[in-house]
């Protein structure tokens, strides 16, 4: 039996949805945010040294980042499915989008917002206007994909777009993007929120509604 570590509102998201998605028995352990930092509680570092989510477990196996996760599950037990083989001309894409979403998007996204949230009241700093122009550049290259494509990897849903829902669908509870000038990633943003996978998944994550729409209040820290 596969044993999810999930801390509310997080990446841990993302592991819940795909094993909603293949239909794989699973065992869900949840933890709560400490309310006043926000931060996963130290009792995960029992789970991993890093003390955060996700954690799988299966056996005596122990793995901890979302994207490695979702790579394990697929290879032990998608048996192809929510991936693109090798040899498929959107292979390139999938692989590319996939690691997208943690190791750039995430990543400029959290550069930003830290920077923003340290810099001074109504400042105009030469660094936050050249990370806000960085960032806008990301969020154009995805508009425009997905003007040119149904789901991230081409006109099939894969785990590509699991990966790239939490920057614009869960990320909102900390920190939103902004996406009122970006119809195709919203238009995206709907396709994936109706799959009963999805819905599933959101419902075992704790969610009172989907995390795609707008949340109001942001926590301030992930």
């Amino acid at each position: 039996m596969l044993t999810v570590h999930h801390l509310n509102v997080s990446q841990s998201e993302r592991i819940i949805w795909l094993l909603e998605e293949l239909e794989l028995p699973y065992e869900l352990r949840v933890y709560q945010r400490d309310q006043a930092t926000q931060l996963a509680p130290t009792e995960l570092r029992s789970i991993h040294p890093i003390g955060s989510a996700p954690v799988l477990c299966d056996g005596e196996i122990v793995m901890a980042e979302s994207g490695a996760i979702i790579e394990y599950i697929l290879a032990r037990y998608g048996n192809g499915r929510l991936a693109v083989p090798v040899t498929s001309p959107q292979y390139p894409d999938y692989l590319y989008w996939f690691h997208y979403a943690n190791g750039s998007l995430m990543t400029q996204i959290s550069v930003y917002w830290i920077a923003g949230m340290a810099a001074a009241p109504e400042s105009s700093s030469p660094l936050l206007s050249a990370l806000h122009e960085r960032l806008d550049r990301h969020l154009q290259m995805v508009e425009d994909h997905l003007g040119q494509a149904t789901y991230f990897a081409g006109s099939e849903f894969t785990v590509a777009d699991i990966m790239m829902h939490f920057p614009f669908g869960t990320m909102k509870a900390f920190y939103n993007v902004g996406l009122d000038s970006r119809p195709n990633i919203k238009a995206w943003l709907a396709r994936i929120s109706a799959r009963a996978g999805y819905q599933r998944a959101m419902k075992a994550a704790g969610h009172e509604q989907d995390p795609a729409l707008d949340w109001g209040t942001t926590r301030g820290a992930f």
